[in-house]
């Protein structure tokens, strides 16, 4: 259960935010943020599993390493200062839709949907959603959606193949890059409680469609 140990220890790591230190903390880092959080997912693991089977049952799979890859990167601080663990079918790293979830020191992170997309995968999207534009706009003009995640996100394009135009007419989602919902809200209520748990299931429930939708894209 995560506790109010969590966000010290990441207030602490971000200004310590060194091997040496992290070293010398790693009991606490085990004991206090990764094995509550793995708790955390391994309760929501059968929850995502009956909805789609293709999720791996394996909470450490779902898991993002805390170590920063820094190799390209002029930040070169080794750590994140998050844990973050991403569930889609076949695996985290997956190119088809998902479910996110981040905890920091003070706030919890949840959506889910297509942060990466290939321009293979995005022309099928495109083309999925140009079939009939009035399915997504109503997937996320529902009101599940917009109480829990506000607007649709992601990066859009400036340029649309001419082909697409007429969609365009019709709604400027067709211009997205990016298909994803995110939602922020405070950690510190959750704190030793089971809730946590019941909140980010109500988020993933309310994104379930948008992935159902972009999933038949591309499957």
């Amino acid at each position: 259960m995560i506790t109010k140990a969590y966000t010290s220890f990441f207030k602490e790591l971000a200004k310590n935010n060194n091997k040496d230190w992290f070293h010398a903390n790693k009991k606490r880092y085990e004991n206090d943020v990764k094995n509550p959080f793995l708790l955390l997912l391994e309760e929501l693991i059968p929850d995502l599993t009956e909805w789609d089977h293709r999720i791996l049952a394996d909470p450490k799979k779902a898991m993002f390493r805390i170590n920063r890859d820094v190799r390209f990167s002029k930040d070169k601080t080794p750590y994140h200062t998050i844990l973050k663990a991403g569930f889609s079918p076949n695996g985290k790293k997956s190119v088809l839709p998902g479910y996110y979830l981040g905890i920091d020191a003070e706030n919890i992170h949840v959506g889910g949907g297509l942060f990466m997309l290939r321009p293979p995968e995005l022309k099928k999207v495109r083309e999925h959603i140009a079939d009939d534009p009035e399915v997504l706009i109503k997937l996320v003009s529902d009101t599940s959606f917009t109480q829990n995640f506000g607007k649709l996100k992601g990066e859009k394009a400036k340029r649309l193949d001419k082909s697409l135009l007429p969609i365009a007419e019709k709604t400027d989602l067709i211009y997205h890059k990016q298909f994803y919902a995110m939602a922020e809200f405070p950690l510190e209520p959750f704190y030793g409680n089971g809730e946590l748990q019941a909140e980010v299931l109500s988020h993933f429930e309310a994104i379930k469609p948008l992935n159902t939708y972009l999933g038949q894209a591309l499957d």
